[in-house]
Order: structure tokens, then sequence, then C-alpha cells
């Protein structure tokens, strides 16, 4: 089994910042938002695309944390740890994940939402899509697409729970 990193760093620091000014690019009424990171990487990257708001337009979008778990087609747990700050209903929400694969955990997220309420709006912010979708699901905000083969794995690093960030993709030999 052989790691490399593939994005150091700067080079995510980058791929966020790009992701936030498209956020403002393609939304008139920031205040309608609400970002609303997958947990768990995802939570730490949509905090960080918050953090970039607020400097760059200085303005507060309240941080919802989404947990799919009790949502997945796969591995069910009735544990629900999401914490949603504000309500949703007619709000324009921005779901924040790091890696999208097959689309199965944003279909899980998409129902974890729409059972607290009714949004006018989801998008999809992701930091690298890396292909293979089993669903009709595409990102609208991507960090960097990476082609991945099935046999790979892409790991993201965040500086909040890993030490560092980066990007490795790894690889069964």
């Amino acid at each position: 089994m052989s790691k490399k990193e593939i994005i150091d760093e700067v080079t995510m620091k980058r791929a966020i910042t790009r992701i936030t000014y498209e956020i403002i690019e393609r939304n008139k009424e920031l205040d309608k938002l609400v970002i609303v990171g997958i947990k768990t990487r995802g939570v730490y990257i949509a905090k960080r695309i918050q953090e970039r708001l607020k400097q760059l337009e200085n303005i507060d979008i309240p941080l919802g944390e989404l947990d799919t778990k009790p949502f997945r087609d796969d591995v069910k747990t009735a544990d629900n740890t999401t914490e949603m700050p504000v309500s949703i209903t007619d709000r324009e929400i921005i779901l924040v994940d790091d890696v999208l694969y097959t689309g199965r955990t944003i279909r899980a997220a998409i129902d974890g939402l729409v059972e607290i309420g009714r949004p006018s709006k989801v998008s999809l912010a992701v930091l690298v899509d890396r292909g293979h979708r089993e669903l009709p699901i595409r990102a609208d905000y991507v960090g960097k697409n990476i082609p991945t083969a099935r046999d790979e794995e892409i790991i993201v690093h965040v500086a909040e729970i890993d030490g560092a960030d980066s990007i490795l993709i790894k690889k069964e030999d």
C-alpha cells in the first residue's frame, strides 16, 4: 500500500478560497445562506469557508453540522449528532463535504436536511471530486477534480483533527 501527497497545505487553502469566491459570485443574497458541513471533515472545511466569507464580505453566515449516519443506506445508526443553529426552511443551503465519490453520502445528507426543514435551494461544495458516481449527483463548487481508479482512496487531512492540512492518494499495491 502506497500513499502519496497530491495536495499540500497551501494548495488546499487556495482551493477553499476559490470555492468561497465562487459562492460569493453565484449568490447575490448571502444573508439567506446557511453553510452545512457534513461530519466530520466537511464541518472543518465549512468553517473555513464561513471564516473566508466573513473576511471577504464581512457577513456572519450560520454554520450547521450534519450527521449523515442515520440516513445512510449501508451503515445506519440511531444516534444523530446534527447541530443546526437556525431554521433551514426557505434558506439556501451550501452543503460542504471533503470528498465526492459515489454520491451516497450526499443523498443521505439531503435526506437529513429535508427531515429538519424545507430549504429553498441546496448547493454542494466539495474539496475533492474523485469521480465514480453511482447516483446522479454533482458538485456546484469543486476545489480540485482528482480522477482516481477504484482501487485508490483519497484521504483528506485537516489540521484541526490530523495536525496538518494535506490530501493524499492511497493505492493498494
